[in-house]
């Protein structure tokens, strides 16, 4: 069995970064996923799941309600590896392409102190197992340390 492709990545040349994973062709539109790498995968510690968590209830709910990529967002989540997460969005695009997006989303998520959109019994199968404070600290370092002075080594994979 071929391995898929985010399988072929050098995990161990990989930085926190924006990168396209994928282009899939649906019917006659193009679906892009993007790996939004928050953390050095095997190099640093993986994010635990209650901030996991709380930055996929903050982004979807961000992404959803953008004026522009609203109805372009396929899906967001979390990889299972705890590293980053998946954004796919209709359309073919480039990881240049959604910096400014993804820095909105991020400046969104550092700077949100209200009640997590979603997170109760009646909305969430796992409402509980949320940690903003910490949701807001991951947020305010992918900003610093990729977002302000990102570059093509954290927007395209390495070799």
């Amino acid at each position: 069995m071929e391995k898929i492709a985010s399988f072929t990545i050098d995990h161990l040349k990989l930085l926190p970064g924006i990168y396209v994973s994928r282009k899939d062709n649906v019917g006659d539109s193009v679906v892009t996923t993007f790996d939004i790498r928050v953390t050095r995968p095997n190099f640093e510690p993986v994010m635990n799941t209650a901030e996991i968590h709380t930055i996929e209830h903050l982004a979807a709910t961000f992404l959803r309600n953008h004026k522009e990529y609203g109805s372009k967002t396929v899906y967001f989540g979390p990889m299972g590896c705890r590293t980053g997460f998946y954004l796919l969005l209709a359309g073919d695009y480039k990881s240049q392409d959604i910096v400014e997006l993804i820095r909105e989303m991020f400046v969104f998520i550092r700077d949100y102190h209200d009640e997590v959109p979603g997170a109760s019994a009646k909305d969430c199968g796992n409402y509980l197992d949320m940690n903003l404070p910490m949701a807001n600290f991951i947020a305010n370092k992918f900003i610093v340390e990729v977002l302000d002075n990102i570059d093509d080594s954290r927007l395209v994979y390495p070799d």
